[in-house]
């Protein structure tokens, strides 16, 4: 096999192919994707497989359709046993990790039928859905993270954000139309 090129799969909630100006809107301009997508692929006829992000997740770490992989709801375990990119590419000697929100949910009960030890090599990249663990942030708001002081955090106050907890202050927030921070909770 040659050389493994880096490769960086964005997965966004509720971003709409038609609201980023490298697919043409007329008046929102996205240019950091912009750049990503001038290097990379574009995909003009993808679907998602589920209207429920959790699922729809599933269904891109997998190839496989819900109904087939079985996780149809936000927080259903992958089950024990269904191989995804992760799992595929580690053979090959290709490191792979989740970076933010997943909905994934280790299969704890399945490992225990099969008597995997979820600390043991094999069960923790069970647990991660066949990813490293890296950054994962899976509840709805930052403060609900495992986590107490996520490394998404640290960099955001190295970066000059000030807060209990910039990335909810700051990341995830507007500017209203008198210079005021909006929460976007």
């Amino acid at each position: 096999m040659g050389k493994v090129r880096n490769v960086l799969f964005v997965m966004c909630d509720q971003l709409r192919w038609d609201y980023l100006s490298c697919y043409g809107h007329p008046h929102l301009e996205t240019p950091n994707i912009d750049r990503i997508a001038a290097r990379g692929v574009k995909f003009n006829r993808a679907y998602c497989q589920s209207p429920v992000c959790g699922p729809s997740r599933m269904s891109f770490y997998t190839g496989r359709y819900v109904n087939s992989h079985g996780a149809s709801w936000n927080f259903v375990p992958l089950r024990i046993g269904e191989q995804t990119l992760g799992d595929h590419l580690r053979p090959l000697g290709i490191r792979t990790a989740l970076v933010g929100k997943t909905h994934m949910r280790a299969d704890y009960m399945g490992m225990s039928r099969l008597g995997i030890d979820e600390k043991s090599s094999e069960g923790l990249f069970a647990s991660q859905c066949g990813f490293e663990p890296f950054e994962r942030d899976d509840g709805v708001h930052p403060s609900s993270s495992h986590d107490p002081n996520p490394k998404y955090n640290q960099y955001l106050r190295e970066k000059g954000f000030e807060g209990e907890n910039p990335w909810e202050d700051w990341a995830n927030s507007a500017e209203g139309e008198n210079g005021e921070l909006l929460s976007g909770w």
